[in-house]
Parts: structure tokens; sequence; C-alpha cells
């Protein structure tokens, strides 16, 4: 798609009314929105993490209503079955009395989908979202049919040390395009919090646009800009994360795996949308270095030093920003 001004400057416009629409109804937590909307719009899937009852399956919701999309939510909990999750074939009769397999779609096959809690199902079902989220296909019986478009998979868990809940795999953590965490409401915060939720009023979310405007902003983020020296400050900060090639003191001692060429592009895709969002053509260091915690949070995986002296990831990731993009010009 032709990136003209016209049409980037209105989709810019639309796409902050979309993020104010959302700030309406949701209570802070504008990091968690910010970062839910570029995933959306860089055709990526986001894991939100926080303790429950913050708001994060609102959020989810409210997103999806705001962008009229098609929205169906999985509860995962230790029982769920992957049938559960992409659908299953039943064996039915038709008015002949013939028997033949008939396929019940799950609620995999919706434009959003919420896996609420993902962490508390166990690995073999977690694992139900790979193909859907990598490929947007789902295999069932040796055919293979197509996920709705546009089509997102916004995840929730608890942390990790909560009891009852189970790692996700790294191949599967490596499937989101970022991790965004959802903080504990300040004192404002709850206090607005129960004003909008135990009185009388109901606010009326306003959709701000459908799924074919949000498949062409889509297209948009992909048209935007990034030059060469840009890209290299994105390469460098994706080295950095690998201890073998960093030239940082604390991610040689601290970090065993860093991220790998899935992290550079999300890096440069969050970077995109971020860049339409705020009205500008091309990508930035600046964008670059906003989005880089959420991006690369779950893609570096401490040694057991790491895990024993308490590093913090974002505090590493932060090391790896203060010297990134010196030199080029901003």
């Amino acid at each position: 798609m032709t990136l003209t001004p016209d049409k980037f400057i209105e989709m810019s416009r639309r796409l902050q009314e979309v993020r104010e629409e959302i700030g309406r109804f949701i209570v802070g937590q504008e990091e968690a929105i910010e970062f839910s909307l570029y995933a959306i719009l860089a055709d990526g899937h986001a894991l939100l993490e926080g303790l429950p009852g913050l708001g994060k399956t609102m959020l989810i919701r409210t997103i999806s209503e705001v962008l009229d999309l098609s929205f169906s939510r999985i509860q995962f909990t230790p029982d769920l079955m992957p049938s559960d999750i992409t659908g299953t074939s039943l064996i039915e009769r038709d008015a002949e009395g013939k028997q033949h397999f008939s396929f019940r779609e799950g609620p995999i096959f919706h434009q959003m989908v919420l896996a609420d809690e993902i962490n508390r199902a166990t690995p073999k079902t977690q694992s139900a979202l790979l193909e859907a989220m990598g490929e947007k296909t789902v295999t069932i019986l040796g055919e293979t049919k197509k996920m709705a478009r546009p089509f997102f998979v916004l995840a929730t868990q608890n942390p990790i040390e909560m009891e009852g809940t189970y790692p996700l795999p790294e191949a599967q953590m490596d499937r989101f395009l970022c991790k965004i965490l959802v903080p504990y409401p300040n004192r404002a915060e709850l206090a607005e919090i129960s004003r909008r939720t135990t009185g009388a009023e109901n606010i009326e979310l306003v959709k701000k646009m459908d799924a074919n405007e949000l498949v062409e902003a889509q297209q948009l983020v992909k048209s935007i800009l990034i030059a060469d020296d840009i890209l290299m400050v994105a390469v460098d900060i994706i080295q950095d994360t690998n201890p073998i090639e960093s030239s940082i003191t604390h991610i040689q001692e601290f970090v065993q795996y860093g991220s790998g060429p899935r992290g550079l592009q999300s890096l440069i895709r969050l970077a995109k949308a971020r860049a339409l969002v705020e009205g500008r053509f091309h990508v930035s260091i600046g964008d670059l270095k906003h989005v880089a915690k959420p991006v690369l949070r779950h893609r570096l995986l401490l040694n057991y030093e790491g895990e024993a002296t308490g590093q913090e990831v974002d505090e590493l990731i932060s090391r790896i920003l203060e010297n990134a993009g010196k030199g080029v010009l901003k």
C-alpha cells in the first residue's frame, strides 16, 4: 500500500482516537493500552502479565469492542484440552442416515482471542496455540484451516511464582511480539476505578475502527520507513543481548541466551507501529528504545548466576540501551 501523506495523517488521527476511547473506559494502564495497540498494528500477539484483578481481561475486551472485532475468551485451566481450543470433528448423520465427519470450530476461530491465565494450563494445551500464532492456520486430522483476518492472541498470565501456574515454553514465549507488565494502580487510580465500577453510570464504548480499516492500518505500518543506520542500531541492540556477542559486562556474566532474529523483527515492527501512531513517516532511535523492553524482556534467559543474584531483566536491557545509537544522528 502506498503511504500517501493524506492517508497517513488520517490513519494516525484515527489511531489516536482509538487509544483515547480505550483510555476513556480503562483507568490508568497507559503502557498496557499503548503496547497492546502497537502489537495489534504490527500484526502480532501480546502477553500481559500482572496480579489477578488488575483489569487485564477487561482491557482486551475493551480493545476488541473499540476495534469492532469478533471476540472469544478461553479460560485456561489445568484440565483444558487442545481440542477445547481448536475445535473437533464429530460424527453426524445426514437426512439419508449416512454418517460423516462435521467440524465444529473452537474459540480460536475469531479475530481477537483472549487466552486468559494462559500459564494455568498444561504445556500440551498451551502448545495448541503455537501453529495458530505462528502460521495463522490450524491443522486438524490432516486438514489445514485458516484463521480469521485480522487475527490476534492477547494472553494474560499471573506471575510465575504464584501457586498453580506452569511456565510457558521458550518456543511459545518467542511467538509473542511483546510482553507487557500490568502494574498495580496508584491511589488516585484505585479511587477512580471504584467510582466507575460501583456507581450507576455505564460508559458506552464507541467503535472507532473496523476489521477492514485495521488491516489497512497494518499495511501502512509496513510502509513506515527505517533508514539503514537506524536498522543497524536495532541489530546492535539485539546482538548485545547475546552473551557471546555483547560487549556489556553484565550481559556476559548474567545472561545465558539472548534474543534471535525474531526479536529483531519484533523490535522493528513495534517501532514502526509506534511511529505511525505518533504521526511520523519513519522509525527513530527513540522508537527503538521505547519498545525495546516489552520486546526483549521475555527473550533474555538468565543463567544460574543471574538468577542467584536476583538480576532484573529490564535493568539489563536498560544497560544495553544506554549506548545504543551513539554516533547516529537522531
